[in-house]
């Protein structure tokens, strides 16, 4: 896992947590001022795009880190431990505005829907702009031919893709508040601010939802969801020399970082003759986006984890 650090990237997420931190601080005054339960809302789904953008923006940085003597897989699994606090911060929230919106469903408040309208509408526009940004990534990728490039590219790239789609889902609850503030604006309905509070809360539980279980999969060290241990094992059992493999670990360290360990069954040879299954052994697991890989070669079973060529 060498440091690939890419300025042009991390620059994109400095400006789109800037902005969407605008956002944040013009909707909780907004929200407040206007007295739309929807608009504090949208600044708690903010708040999740700011912690977003700022976990990914996170684990560039760390990814650019080299280990220690105490560190020896590196910094990567604090993007985790951020993830997993983020998940159980947005469910908080999100029981907060149920609490909330449960309250003024049958003691409806007076709300500003002319400015609540104009708020969102800015609000709108910001995330249009920040899901521009994040989504101009694909030019600033760095294609030269170093071993791990490739695989740290679409580390990048799942990084980039996971905050493109927060902010996405933000924009989507921005047109919800707008959808209120105008029914508001043109029937007085102000049951619909609570109504739609609920809707952007549902979104912040599912979001929370993912974070959550992507997060605790990886720390019980869960086999990444687009990998199948049976199709790797069958690969690396395709390799010309290779009589077995057994013992086969895969696990990620964390998003866009996956490692392996396996035991592989050879014919008796020396350390030179095989070098050659080595070398085809690793590039076969590259397809599957492995880079760090601890593959222990016998020329017997030693009995451990289970055999992937019965």
């Amino acid at each position: 896992m060498n440091p690939h650090p890419n300025k042009a990237i991390e620059n994109r997420f400095v400006l789109s947590m800037l902005l969407t931190f605008a956002i944040l601080i013009a909707e909780v005054i907004g929200g407040y001022w206007t007295g739309s339960l929807a608009l504090l809302s949208d600044a708690a789904h903010v708040f999740m795009d700011v912690f977003a953008l700022g976990l990914s923006y996170l684990a560039l940085r760390l990814s650019a880190l080299p280990a220690d003597d105490r560190h020896t897989y590196g910094y990567h699994r604090l993007e985790v431990i951020a993830a997993l606090i983020n998940g159980v911060t947005l469910g908080a929230i999100a029981i907060e505005i149920f609490s909330e919106a449960w309250h003024r469903w049958f003691n409806p408040q007076p709300v500003k829907s002319a400015e609540m309208l104009v708020i969102a509408v800015i609000g709108l526009v910001v995330n249009l702009v920040v899901a521009f940004v994040l989504g101009g990534h694909e030019h600033d990728h760095d294609h030269a031919g170093e071993d791990g490039a490739e695989a740290h590219e679409e580390a990048e790239d799942l990084n980039v893709r996971s905050a493109f789609l927060h902010v996405v889902g933000d924009a989507v609850s921005s047109v919800g508040v707008i959808v209120a503030a105008g029914v508001i604006w043109f029937t007085g309905w102000e049951w619909v601010d609570p109504l739609m509070s609920v809707f952007i809360g549902i979104i912040i539980v599912l979001s929370s939802w993912r974070v959550l279980k992507s997060s605790l999969h990886i720390l019980i060290e869960g086999v990444p969801e687009h990998l199948s241990v049976e199709k790797i094992g069958a690969s690396m059992a395709g390799v010309p020399g290779v009589l077995d493999v057994h013992d086969l670990h895969v696990w990620s360290i964390c998003s866009g970082h996956v490692a392996l360990s396996a035991h592989v069954i050879t014919a008796d040879q020396t350390i030179a003759d095989s070098n050659g299954i080595m070398a085809e052994l690793k590039a076969r697991l590259r397809q599957f986006g492995i880079e760090h890989t601890t593959i222990q070669f016998e020329c017997a079973a030693c009995g451990q984890g289970i055999s992937l060529c019965r």
